[in-house]
């Protein structure tokens, strides 16, 4: 396996990054291709290594074998990260149920999170059943061609509920203790793109139908980067009225536990949609 970089992250929603950070193991390459990735450096083996901002980018970076990484992970564990935050597992998968399995005999005890972009085949989800403690999926699109168009994925709606179904059956609503931090469960993360590319309002429905109590991460980190400047509807930031009107529908639709960014920044908030509170005051409180 190629993995970009291993360290403490506190980027990550609060009841994942904590007080301690999370584990996280970045590694490189991708099933999909956005033109918009906001992670290219490691994501895409295209990008040539002039335009890599570190050594290990551009698609590349360190490799493991199953053992030297399960090792790592303890150590992420004796530093005391929250869990380990398995960020763009999809196309290693096999490696990483083994490096998880050897892990765990050494000793990992901490929560394990499968951070996806969300194309996953439900036969290999079921494969972690047991494994994973947390899923962090991606709900990108709701249109096939936006998804062809944007992401080179076919049949990404389909796979991508299917995908979102399997992991709400394995581990349910998400699971906190009296710190707030994540035990057991799953978190939907949607980006919001400009000009309604993502579909949110469909996407939105969906989750709903399975349940109300879903956990939402609603991004508006979304820049303009890598490709995207090729693609004029992309080219932009989101504005206040698109960002406003996809929190509106998550009032509407009644979903109770809800993550938001602010609009000019990535740090996290918990909005009740009367007041909004910093997770920074929070932990004050």
């Amino acid at each position: 396996m190629k993995v970009a970089s291993i360290g403490s992250h506190y980027g990550e929603e609060p009841p994942l990054s904590g007080t301690k950070g999370s584990g996280a193991i970045f590694f490189s390459g991708c099933n999909l291709r956005c033109v918009y990735c906001q992670n290219y450096q490691i994501s895409n083996e295209e990008v040539p290594a002039r335009i890599a901002s570190q050594s290990d980018a551009g698609g590349r970076g360190t490799r493991y074998d199953e053992s030297e990484l399960a090792d790592e992970l303890l150590k992420l564990q004796e530093r005391g990260c929250h869990n380990i935050n398995l960020v763009s597992p999809t196309h290693v998968a096999n490696q990483v149920i083994k490096v998880l399995v050897l892990a765990k005999e050494k000793g990992l005890k901490i929560p394990i999170v499968y951070n996806t972009n969300g194309s996953d085949a439900v036969s290999v989800l079921r494969s972690f059943e047991g494994l994973v403690d947390i899923y962090l999926p991606d709900i990108k699109y709701s249109d096939d061609e936006m998804a062809y168009k944007y992401s080179g994925v076919k049949n990404y709606v389909e796979k991508n509920r299917e995908a979102i179904k399997e992991m709400f059956r394995q581990v349910g609503n998400l699971a906190v203790d009296v710190a707030g931090i994540a035990k057991k469960g799953m978190v939907v993360r949607h980006l919001v793109l400009p000009n309604g590319i993502a579909g949110s309002y469909e996407s939105l429905k969906f989750l709903a139908s399975l349940s109300k109590d879903i956990w939402l991460s609603i991004m508006a980190q979304y820049h303009p980067c890598y490709k995207a400047k090729e693609y004029p509807d992309l080219d932009r930031r989101i504005n206040s009225a698109e960002y406003e009107q996809v929190l509106d529908w998550v009032e509407e639709l009644g979903f109770k536990n809800v993550l938001a960014q602010e609009l000019e920044s990535s740090e996290v908030y918990l909005p009740d949609f009367k007041a909004q509170v910093t997770f920074k005051e929070q932990a004050a409180i």
